[in-house]
């Protein structure tokens, strides 16, 4: 099994409410479920959700990977249920990017007076991995051996891609990165041949470089879904799902932006909550 669920697909701040309900409003967080182990890429708010999903499940043992801590990708975090619970388990890795490591971030955000329950009040066991860019990391045995590799990207602060390798099929989680002029040529590399590539489409082309009335994005840290077209292509990837929506772009708005994908890119799709990607 190599089985990508989306939990969260919004960028920047949450957006609930009927113009969204379709797409979905909850921040980065997806579940990837291989046959013996489960993965989650970022904490947006989509992480509790996930973590209802998972409710009834005894001894949970997730590796929960960050591209970086910008709130909407971390802000999930303080509600993930299994995390509370005694008996669970969990690695937790990021960057070293940072003034501070992954868990000193995560613990300030949930210290008076910003929650009532602190990281150490939490009752699963949870492990700190801090990681830095093309360092591979491994687990599983044999055949099942998953290889995780971080991948810089082109955002304020510093963030990370990942690449998941698993039975001779893989995935890139590749938001928050701004395109270059040229595609990136670490980034092209690491999405060869890959089966699925999740990518930044927070913009469309003409909200990046601006119009009338309308500033232009370049220099903010995000990208469009026609670079992430063009990634797909040269990159030999076989799909492409366009994520880390606008808040300001409604269930309409994200649907044109496929309806445009698709005429680059016949096998493109908006991620959307719920989706389900199988790859084989």
């Amino acid at each position: 099994m190599f089985r990508v669920i989306f939990w969260g697909v919004r960028g920047s701040v949450p957006t609930p409410g009927p113009s969204t309900v379709g797409v979905g409003g909850n921040t980065s967080c997806i579940e990837v479920r291989l046959d013996k182990d489960l993965i989650i890429l970022d904490g947006g708010t989509g992480l509790r959700l996930l973590g209802l999903g998972l409710n009834g499940q005894e001894s949970i043992h997730a590796h929960l990977f960050f591209s970086h801590v910008h709130w909407d990708h971390i802000q999930g975090f303080p509600f993930f249920g299994p995390a509370l619970a005694p008996g669970n388990r969990f690695d937790l890795y990021g960057g070293g990017n940072v003034t501070r490591t992954l868990e000193e971030t995560l613990a300030g955000q949930m210290n008076y007076p910003n929650f009532p329950v602190t990281l150490n009040a939490m009752g699963s066991e949870m492990t700190f991995h801090n990681i830095g860019e093309d360092e591979p990391i491994t687990f599983g045995k044999g055949k099942d051996k998953v290889k995780v590799t971080a991948i810089p990207l082109n955002h304020p602060n510093g963030c990370f891609g990942y690449r998941i390798d698993y039975h001779d099929r893989a995935m890139v989680y590749a938001t928050d990165t701004e395109h270059y002029d040229e595609p990136d040529p670490h980034l092209l590399k690491a999405c060869r041949n890959a089966g699925l590539l999740v990518y930044d489409g927070q913009y469309t082309p003409e909200e990046y470089t601006g119009y009338p009335g309308f500033p232009s994005k370049v220099g903010w840290g995000h990208s469009t879904f026609v670079e992430g077209v063009r990634l797909a292509a040269l990159a030999g990837v076989r799909r492409l799902a366009f994520t880390h929506h606008d808040p300001a772009h409604d269930d309409s708005a994200v649907e044109e932006e496929e309806r445009r994908s698709r005429e680059l890119f016949r096998e493109s799709m908006a991620a959307r909550e719920g989706l389900i990607i199988d790859l084989e």
